[in-house]
């Protein structure tokens, strides 16, 4: 597989001539302005990227971003994915999904592009709702969300996307949401990563679940509520007056207060991105008790799909000649002569 070519672009050759279409106020905006800001710093190239996208508010995002674009079937983007990926291993393939989309109809195949660990950047948005088809409940729905579907109040356990990600065998796990600074370093090092990369993005819907995520989301404000982890540096937060440490008899996190910025001796653990353990930990941590894990909460590579699927095709091809012909007369076939002159 080639090596991309890092190119120069600018945020301007991101932006297609499309009129950008969402809510007032959606958070698929900041979405969109952090991905083509992003874009130009990767070195990405128009004619070698490719969005692709099921169906939802999310899925429009092809249409706004100045590169090749595919705006598919409800929950079938990561199956067009990986035959784009398969027919052109030199594609920078970015998935657009969200949590109807990805983790409804879509989950068998989301499941199956994670595993398979095929070389792309997955971004759903979790607004933890119907959006397009006004606003009924999800899978990321709490319980006690009211909808047209749920008017009483859902009684169903919602989905996690990262716990979804990290149990079908993802090999990188990261978490932002729409308005934050930190959303382009998230991206960044999805790109960085070599497979699947899957970021959950939390996505405000402006009208049917507004400010659902603002304990922990809210442009300003929330910033005690954030955990933002970096690799090889202390899981600290609340400016750095909290921590969370491990309790090593239950194995399980915990918070604990840092004095005077001594954190080793609190506790606090050092983050490390390829502690699938930890991972695991941080992305079950119950908001409220703990704060929201965000940034880059896994990543630890291995072999892609499409480079083992290249490896296969060139062993079965190896010392073989490349004749259609004495291919399709292979096996049980024959040949019928001189017909053509004695019809029947």
């Amino acid at each position: 597989m080639n090596a991309p070519v890092k190119i120069e672009t600018t945020l301007k050759d991101w932006e297609t001539d499309q009129e950008v279409r969402w809510c007032p106020g959606c958070g698929d905006y900041a979405i969109l302005k952090a991905v083509q800001r992003t874009l130009p710093q990767l070195g990405a190239d128009p004619k070698n990227t490719v969005f692709i996208s099921g169906i939802g508010c999310s899925s429009r995002f092809p249409y706004y971003v100045e590169s090749y674009g595919f705006h598919t079937i409800h929950g079938r983007a990561p199956a067009f994915a990986t035959g784009a990926k398969l027919a052109n291993p030199d594609l920078d393939i970015w998935l657009v999904t969200g949590d109807g989309d990805g983790l409804s109809i879509g989950g068998n195949h989301l499941m199956h592009v994670l595993r398979r660990n095929v070389n792309m950047q997955i971004m759903l948005f979790n607004n933890e709702i119907y959006g397009l088809t006004k606003g009924q409940a999800s899978p990321t729905s709490r319980e006690g969300t009211k909808s047209p579907s749920t008017p009483i109040g859902s009684y169903d356990h919602p989905a996690r996307p990262a716990a979804f990600a990290l149990g079908a065998g993802a090999r990188f796990i990261g978490r932002g949401f729409d308005v934050s600074k930190h959303l382009p370093d998230v991206l960044k090092a999805a790109h960085a990563h070599q497979g699947a990369a899957f970021i959950e993005i939390f996505q405000n819907c402006i009208v049917y679940n507004k400010d659902v995520f603002n304990d922990f989301a809210a442009p300003k404000g929330a910033e005690d509520q954030q955990l933002w982890l970096e690799n090889g540096k202390p899981m600290l937060f609340a400016n750095d007056s909290k921590g969370i440490a491990l309790n090593r008899e239950k194995l399980c996190l915990e918070v604990v207060d840092v004095v005077d910025g001594d954190w080793e001796s609190a506790g606090v653990i050092v983050h490390d991105v390829t502690n699938r353990s930890v991972a695991h930990m941080l992305i079950e941590m119950p908001f409220g008790p703990f704060p929201m894990a965000l940034g880059v909460l896994y990543d630890d590579p291995r072999p892609t799909f499409e480079a083992a699927a290249l490896a296969e095709k060139a062993k079965a091809s190896e010392g073989k000649e490349a004749n259609l012909a004495k291919l399709l007369g292979k096996g049980q076939t024959w040949t019928v002569d001189d017909t053509a002159g004695h019809p029947a």
